[in-house]
């Protein structure tokens, strides 16, 4: 005994003397629930750890004393002072009793800096958060900036429906980093244990001479087919009155037909449903029996009010008490956004999925419909969720994101994936990032609060910097430059692990010229300068015969997708082009210069 108690005195002192101290403890609710992924960061070496799947944690100290913050989506953040000696029992206080401290998160933030207060309305019957673009930024004054890496495609879609209809797109419904990475551009798997691959492209700007553009590309890992982890699939199906419309309902019907095809047999599904009440329409049943499942779908009708809370409340249970561990458990959920039952602000069901997603349980969102669409509040389920979001304006879409994209949109590689630059001031005068617009409440609410996103196999995501190059940096085509154009990293957690994974890329001062840059590169940067356009920015002047000329020297028009895009630039120039000057018949304009 008196050995023992030797050796761990030795033990302490030999970590006194090394400065190093540890500190353990445990994060817990008021109802003594542990709380899993806490957010824990560290005052004295400004470093972020988190607590593990049963709340605990154990962090290594330089000091006999600290200071620790701690916090989660759902509860109130708390600041400690904490001693090494000491078990730490810590308990978070839930936001429904201490909702005015909600902070908003943000998708994007520049260090140490606030944003000016620019916002668009919304526009009758359909809501979508205001939007304030990001501004250009001092390097010299902020070199560092980040977002939220996330693989929601809503927006573009979205914008499809408008101009099909021949209207104009409500400036807050455009997101131009969703419509640039609709398309999955560039993708480059990842080199073998790797997660990510970071890849940039620096080229002149074809819309403003004096500027380039820094695109950074992230692709992250496919998980082989063979690999593809079982799947516990709640449905949750909006059946209300609302839904009783062809592209609403019947639409979704299919699109959950199309994905039940490619179910395995190691897979289930649940089915609940909400209209008027809400009902387990489904009990789990494997992939194997898909005539049974085919056959609830195909029967359901719409009817009743929209219990939206109720219904959410109802498939996070389900889908704890079917949960596969290490597999891929997910609510899948399918509505107008229009609850109208309950809860129904998107800042309490912000706070209700927040403290739901803690079982590991992601949430997808689908929305359909028009004229009472909720972009907003489905966008906040999404991100809340840990999960994604798209709009389905028709079958076609459905296919692409249930069928050819499944595993991009159903099965996750990371979660609160955040990439970060810091800009080289020596070569870069200013920037702004075109697109990762932060809604207003966030921009009020908070400055430097960024939330990460989930990430599925095989995404690419492409972010779009306009710069301004240094006065004498030399920062051309011709000119060799030894120093980066910055330093960049990738923070995220693999899904289920709370240990946080970084990727370091050193951003290549390389600059090409705008029409000898790869083509898909190009594309990328077509499709956000259309986005800006649409988007009313003040940031450019719209230019429709540049844009013209972009579409036809970088979309490839074998490619369905990209060929469809040509025609809804001819389309929205026919909506928002209304001084254009008819050519005479027979005489050809010369197209801009790139």
């Amino acid at each position: 005994m008196r050995t023992t108690l030797l050796y761990i005195l030795l033990s302490f002192i030999a970590i006194g003397a090394r400065g190093q101290f540890y500190l353990k403890g445990e994060v817990k609710d008021e109802k003594f629930n542990s709380l899993s992924n806490v957010k824990i960061f560290v005052h004295s070496i400004r470093a972020y750890y988190h607590s593990g799947t049963d709340g605990s944690f154990g962090i290594i100290l330089k000091a006999p004393e600290d200071t620790l913050t701690l916090s989660l989506d759902g509860y109130e953040e708390k600041t400690v002072p904490v001693h090494y000696q000491t078990w730490q029992r810590i308990t978070l206080k839930s936001l429904i009793t201490t909702a005015s401290k909600n902070k908003q998160k943000l998708i994007s933030v520049t260090t140490d800096r606030q944003s000016e207060n620019r916002f668009h309305f919304n526009i009758p019957g359909e809501t979508y958060f205001q939007l304030v673009e990001n501004d250009v930024i001092n390097a010299s004054r902020f070199p560092n900036t980040g977002f939220s890496l996330n693989v929601n495609k809503a927006s573009y879609s979205n914008v499809r429906r408008f101009l099909k209809m021949g209207s104009p797109v409500p400036p807050d419904a455009v997101r131009a980093e969703e419509l640039v990475n609709y398309f999955n551009l560039s993708y480059q798997q990842p080199e073998k244990g790797n997660v990510f691959r970071l890849e940039s492209v620096l080229t002149t700007c074809p819309w403003q001479k004096d500027n380039q553009l820094l695109f950074l590309n992230t692709s992250a890992r496919k998980i082989e087919l063979n690999n593809i982890p079982s799947s516990n699939f709640v449905f949750l199906i909006d059946v209300s009155g609302s839904m009783d419309e062809p592209k609403r309902l019947p639409l979704l019907k299919a699109a959950f037909q199309m994905f039940v095809k490619n179910l395995r047999d190691e897979d289930r599904v649940s089915i609940v449903v909400y209209g008027g009440n809400v009902g387990i329409w489904l009990r789990p049943t494997s992939g194997a029996m898909k005539d049974t499942i085919l056959k609830s779908i195909e029967e359901l009708e719409a009817a009743g009010d929209t219990p939206g809370e109720a219904a959410l409340r109802t498939a996070y249970r389900v889908a704890r008490e079917n949960f596969i561990p290490d597999g891929n458990n997910r609510i899948i959920l399918a509505t107008d956004g229009d609850f109208n039952v309950g809860e129904t602000s998107e800042k309490a069901l912000e706070e209700l999925v927040s403290r739901e997603r803690q079982s590991g349980v992601y949430l997808t969102c689908l929305g359909v419909g028009m004229g009472n669409y909720k972009d907003s509040k489905l966008q906040t389920l999404a991100k809340k969720g840990n999960g994604n979001y798209a709009y389905l304006d028709d079958i076609a879409e459905a296919e692409k994101i249930l069928v050819k994209e499944l595993t991009q949109t159903m099965y996750s590689i990371a979660s609160d994936a955040v990439l970060n630059i810091e800009f080289n001031p020596a070569l870069v005068k200013s920037y702004r990032l075109i697109g990762f617009d932060n809604r207003k409440e966030a921009l009020l609410n908070s400055a430097t609060d960024l939330e990460g996103g989930e990430v599925g196999s095989g995404n690419s995501t492409i972010a779009i910097f306009q710069i301004t190059p240094a006065s004498g940096s030399m920062l051309t085509g011709d000119s060799i430059v030894s120093s980066e154009i910055g330093k960049a990293f990738i923070r995220y957690l693999a899904p289920g692990d709370t240990i946080v994974q970084r990727v370091n890329y050193d951003v290549s001062p390389h600059l090409q010229y705008f029409n000898e840059a790869n083509q898909e590169m190009k594309f990328a940067a077509t499709v956000s300068y259309f986005a800006m356009i649409l988007k009313m920015t003040p940031y450019i002047k719209p230019d429709w015969d540049l844009l013209e000329a972009m579409v036809e020297s970088s979309a490839d028009k074998t490619q369905y997708l990209q060929a469809e895009f040509s025609q809804l630039v001819d389309a929205a120039r026919k909506i928002y082009d209304t001084k254009r000057k008819k050519s005479k018949k027979g005489k050809n304009k010369s197209a801009p210069i790139l």
